[in-house]
């Protein structure tokens, strides 16, 4: 049971100015590492680590998580203003993010960004702080058939997404996959695909591949279409979300949330996972499904709820299992080791105070993504008044620097401009660099865990549909890929009837 004397000293202890200052100068922080290319939430940290040595055990933990959450928003800004998403978990978000800047409504898909995502975090923090022990418990319970199943089901969205054709979209996400496979084998270690290169041995990075499909491929597709009118400026109008409006998607927000929260509490998925389900989701239950892709509002909230959402999800088996959730918080683990906690169930027993400081830090993170989401978008915002000339050079700039940043290679640098030429002419011949990159994000933990679940049931393929949990959420899928057909069979029938009813 709670114990509300903690509560009201962790809230109290957050509340000092050094504490909130902290805190903000994480979060805004956060929203800088998230937004650069290749600069990821974990690579953030590691950056910050140092500074926090000499600094006490709470203020340092409180700057990390803070940045943990400001990241998580920081990434929607690029994805939504330059197609160039900031982070793995703000792809989604270019889907409908980058079509509303083209729209000329860039203000307002960053401002329900910035809504989406403060509801996600805050959403999320108060489902760990009230329901952290019993929730770590259930995700002990999910094993490799229950991972395979919510891969299929992320799956279930390429077919849907970035082109007209969903035969293309398929085949785009086949061949994500394949490249996935690039590298050595997850079981048996075996080199495949690699061709005798050294530096395919450990695959190929997912971070050049996406900066390239989304961001050079756009930079390259605006300056060859001599038909666009490549100054931006006029596409500029920063418009602020009133809670009516936002209401209007309660029903995505909140389900996106859920989504995203419990995603995330699962060890290894994290906010890429959360933010594709949660999209894919959402198309599914939209009675706008012709819009997504195209500028849909509800296709920017539903990833940027749910991969907020994931990030405060994914810190509950962190702190009360000592399992991280993520990747970032594999770092945050490793930060708590260097100031001489240990996560899991005694840091709840001995450092009852520090779990809920934890939480209040995230808590006004999210809550102050508000003010600080909104300094960060003016400032990109207004680089958009920049001629296109200047823009492209940036972003190309900044998808090399961002591209070698990941391992310091070269080798990386070559792949994002391959796979930029790769994305111009997927979207010149209507294929899907989206589906492309979804295939690359889901592919390997999908293979992984069939086969993991092969292994320990000694080949028994009728054990996805027997457990429970993986049984029901690949129901859910093959329902998800089914209805567009069933969908458009009942409705040539009824229009066959109405017709055959006239004469």
């Amino acid at each position: 049971m709670m114990d509300i004397q903690l509560l009201v000293d962790g809230l109290l202890t957050t509340l000092t100015p050094m504490n909130l200052l902290l805190v903000f100068v994480g979060m805004l922080v956060g929203v800088f590492f998230g937004s650069l290319p290749g600069i990821s939430s974990s690579m953030g940290i590691v950056l910050m680590l140092p500074f926090t040595y000499y600094m006490g055990i709470l203020p340092s933990i409180m700057l990390l998580v803070a940045l943990y959450a400001g990241s998580s928003y920081g990434g929607s800004i690029t994805a939504i203003l330059f197609n160039t998403p900031g982070t793995p978990e703000s792809v989604a978000t270019t889907f409908d993010g980058y079509p509303m800047t083209k729209n000329g409504k860039a203000g307002r898909a960053l401002s329900l960004a910035i809504s989406a995502s403060a509801f996600g975090g805050i959403f999320s923090v108060l489902i760990m702080l009230f329901l952290a022990p019993p929730l770590s418990t259930v995700a002990l319970n999910i094993q490799s058939a229950e991972y395979f199943a919510l891969t299929v089901l992320g799956l279930t969205v390429i077919s849907s997404i970035g082109t007209k054709s969903p035969i293309k979209a398929i085949t785009s996400g086949l061949i994500g996959i394949l490249i996935a496979m690039i590298g050595m084998d997850p079981i048996v270690g075996a080199n495949r695909f690699t061709f005798g290169n050294i530096e395919l041995m450990n695959g190929l990075e997912m971070i050049p591949i996406m900066i390239g499909a989304f961001a050079l491929a756009e930079v390259l597709n605006q300056v060859t279409d001599k038909h666009k009118d490549l100054n931006m400026s006029n596409k500029v109008s920063l418009e602020t979300i009133k809670i009516v409006e936002l209401i209007r998607h309660k029903w995505v927000l909140l389900k996106s949330a859920v989504i995203g929260t419990v995603i995330g509490i699962l060890p290894g998925t994290g906010g890429s996972i959360a933010s594709i389900v949660s999209y894919g989701e959402a198309m599914r239950t939209s009675k706008h499904k012709e819009n997504f892709g195209q500028g849909e509002e509800e296709g920017v909230v539903a990833p940027e709820a749910a991969n907020n959402a994931a990030a405060g999800g994914a810190m509950i088996p962190t702190l009360v299992l000592g399992i991280p959730g993520s990747p970032t918080t594999a770092i945050i683990l490793a930060a708590l080791a260097l100031q001489g906690l240990q996560p899991g169930p005694q840091l709840m027993t001995e450092q009852p105070l520090m779990l809920y400081c934890i939480f209040f830090s995230m808590l006004i993170a999210s809550v102050t993504v508000f003010i600080g989401g909104r300094l960060g978008v003016k400032a990109f915002a207004a680089i958009l008044k920049f001629p296109y000339s200047m823009l492209g050079t940036l972003i190309v700039l900044l998808s090399m620097v961002g591209s070698y940043a990941v391992g310091n290679s070269m080798f990386n640098v070559w792949v994002m401009l391959v796979f930029g030429i790769l994305g111009y002419f997927m979207k010149k011949y209507h294929f899907s660099p989206a589906s492309l990159v979804l295939g690359l994000v889901l592919g390997p933990m999908m293979e992984e865990n069939f086969r993991r679940n092969l292994l320990v049931t000694e080949g028994d393929y009728l054990s996805f549909i027997t457990k429970p949990i993986s049984g029901i959420i690949l129901l859910i899928a093959v329902l998800a890929m089914l209805y567009p057909i069933i969908a458009k069979t009942l409705k040539n029938k009824k229009s066959m009837g109405g017709s055959g009813g006239g004469l």
